[in-house]
């Protein structure tokens, strides 16, 4: 399959490139931007493109690329800093810009015959850079301009090396899927090939092949990931799958219930229920530290797979739903075709656990995962429901979980969802929650003046979690969560809404 390369210099965006390139339906790879020249001839891409980076190519420890790189006679196109890659590579010259450009800038096309192909003589795109060209390579043409960069894409169509000095892989860049569209097919030649319907195929065989007559035991939570897991592998080896939920006390309220439900009812799958919330808030008792509560969760989880394993195995599989962002790990990403690791370190599970992982959708992004599930006919209620974290409400009660804090935890989230289904917002932002964590303010309640908790409402925008924009709610939604909380959850007398988008915040708290 055709792929394009892309080499992560450090920019926020990088993962976003690489699944905009993906959008195109030209299968893309995220690298570590030293990935010796002899690897990427390996894995033959038909283009390579340089991300942005918080860097300057003039400082003395600037990242760079293998300096081969340039002698495979493949496409580059260089965005932000690895424009500024190229222009210096090449001889010009990269200095403190005396007018940095931030956000929105009319960008004037001055030749729109391959880059720029099908696109108007102007269009606005997203700037972030403190640094520009001073002088252009001498080989290297102008390609277009803004009002204080006069090389904001340069080109040299003979080597088809390219710079440009925005970010067509934001949605605030016009028709920026187009111009990575025209580097990845129209000059790079990739065939678009990369589609979910062909990947769940060679999922189906690779497993197949790979697993034989062996057991799985599929991890499910009840979220898009583990699903879609769980109905692959069912259709990769049937009755060799046994699915199980793990009730650890963290969940969303009313969950244990409705996971059962619907795989019972509507995939037809039989599902193994353990619960085992003694053991994990026993053990989560006292502990603050956000890491030590994964690593406990973690532990918590392998020492319930074993024991599922004893008493319905034996299995030598264990399936998790792990995606392609969790994974650029080992600075070399797998493809679609390789599923099974004899190791893993997402999610704290830890090394003694004595089955082979198998994910089989370690190549994939969120938005990817979500046409799966919807192509083996998911039904909208597991389909389309907001994500939620493997460590549940641990990631949501800062400090430590007590079961007052995990009580209102619960019950101010369900509030929440069910405001945003009454105004009919659920379906348009990507998560939503309540967190609560030590703080406490002094409220009335009737005529009795009381001390309870803080609640924090987060709502987020996002497309695959990988950036979010807090989410504008009509002040009517929030006054009527607010209202409901602190009427209808005890102990609690302020609620806030956050405001902050990722980057710099994250989505969950911890």
């Amino acid at each position: 399959m055709d792929k394009i390369i892309v080499l992560d210099f450090g920019s926020q965006y990088s993962h976003l490139i690489c699944r905009r390139i993906r959008e195109t339906n030209v299968y893309c790879e995220l690298l570590p931007y030293n990935t010796p020249t002899k690897i990427l001839r390996e894995l033959n891409p038909k283009g390579v493109i340089f991300s942005g980076g918080p860097a300057s190519i003039y400082s003395k420890d600037s990242p760079k690329p293998d300096e081969e790189i340039f002698e495979m006679n493949i496409p580059i196109l260089g965005i932000c800093y690895g424009h500024q890659i190229i222009v210096d590579n090449f001889g010009g010259k990269v200095k403190k810009s005396d007018k940095r450009e931030y956000g929105h800038a009319d960008l004037i096309i001055d030749d729109n015959y391959d880059l720029f192909h099908d696109i108007n003589d102007k269009m606005i795109c997203w700037m972030s850079h403190g640094d520009a060209a001073e002088k252009l390579p001498s080989d290297f043409k102008i390609l277009a301009h803004t009002k204080n960069s006069f090389s904001a894409a340069i080109g040299n169509k003979q080597k088809k090396i390219y710079g440009i000095q925005f970010h067509p892989e934001v949605v605030h860049t016009q028709r920026g899927l187009e111009i990575l569209r025209n580097f990845s097919q129209k000059i790079s030649g990739a065939k678009p090939e990369w589609n979910m319907q062909d990947f769940i195929k060679t999922v189906i065989a690779d497993v197949r092949n790979q697993v034989k007559d062996e057991k799985i035991l599929c991890a499910v939570s009840g979220g898009i990931d583990s699903t879609v897991v769980a109905v692959l592998l069912h259709k990769a080896v049937g009755e060799n799958l046994r699915c199980v939920f793990i009730n650890h006390g963290l969940l969303r309220q009313d969950e244990d219930k409705l996971v059962v439900k619907l795989f019972q009812d509507h995939l037809n799958i039989r599902i193994i229920y353990a619960d085992v919330q003694t053991q994990f808030l026993r053990r989560l008792e006292g502990i603050k530290d956000p890491e030590r509560k994964r690593k406990i969760i973690g532990e918590e989880f392998a020492n319930a797979f074993i024991n599922v394993a004893k008493e319905h195995g034996p299995f030598k599989y264990l399936a998790q739903g792990t995606l392609y962002p969790d994974v650029i790990e080992s600075g070399v990403s797998k493809g679609p075709a390789s599923l099974i690791k004899t190791h893993h370190n997402v999610g704290g599970l830890p090394k003694w656990l004595n089955l082979r992982i198998i994910e089989p959708l370690s190549s994939l992004y969120k938005d990817e995962v979500r046409k799966v599930g919807s192509l083996l006919g998911i039904p909208n209620e597991l389909l389309l429901r907001h994500p939620f974290p493997g460590p549940g409400l641990a990631v949501r009660i800062i400090g430590e979980i007590t079961a007052m804090k995990l009580g209102i935890t619960k019950q101010a989230s369900s509030i929440v969802e069910e405001e945003l289904k009454n105004s009919g917002l659920y379906h348009k932002v990507w998560q939503a929650y309540a967190a609560v964590g030590d703080d406490k303010a002094v409220g009335i309640l009737g005529d009795e003046r009381v001390y309870g908790y803080v609640v924090t409402v987060r709502v987020v925008e996002s497309i695959d979690a990988m950036t979010a924009d807090w989410a504008r709610l009509p002040y009517h939604v929030i006054e009527n969560i607010s209202t409901r909380i602190t009427n209808e959850v005890e102990n609690v007398t302020w609620v806030t809404y956050a405001v902050s988008s990722k980057p710099p915040a994250t989505i969950e708290p911890q």
